[in-house]
């Protein structure tokens, strides 16, 4: 079963955390189930970049990004090439290291 590092966020998981994965699941599926708050604004519909995360380990091993999730991520504060929404990166066979931003675009508009 991949496992999921997650790299440490003074909000969602200050002290990072490892959590396992199933292989099929998204990236915030995973997170939800092991107590990891990541925002998600359109309730993982695809429909806004609050649940924007930066894989910074097993990048590849995600299936590619759909045109949806492309324009959405055009939109999401602190975008990097390995950026992916959690809804929609569906965990594989690998294992990951996710990043989660400072910042949302909710957060950014809302001057915090």
């Amino acid at each position: 079963m991949p496992q999921i590092i997650f790299l440490p966020h003074a909000e969602h998981c200050p002290q990072g955390a490892v959590i396992e994965a199933s292989p099929g699941e998204t990236i915030i599926a995973a997170a939800k189930r092991n107590d990891i708050d990541i925002e998600h604004a359109c309730e993982m519909s695809c429909a806004c970049t609050t649940c924007h995360v930066i894989v910074r380990e097993g990048f590849n091993s995600l299936e590619p990004s759909d045109e949806l999730e492309d324009d959405m991520l055009d939109k999401a504060w602190g975008l990097e090439p390995e950026s992916r929404l959690s809804c929609q990166a569906v965990v594989g066979e690998h294992d990951l290291t996710v990043e989660i931003p400072k910042y949302t675009i909710n957060q950014v508009s809302e001057g915090h």
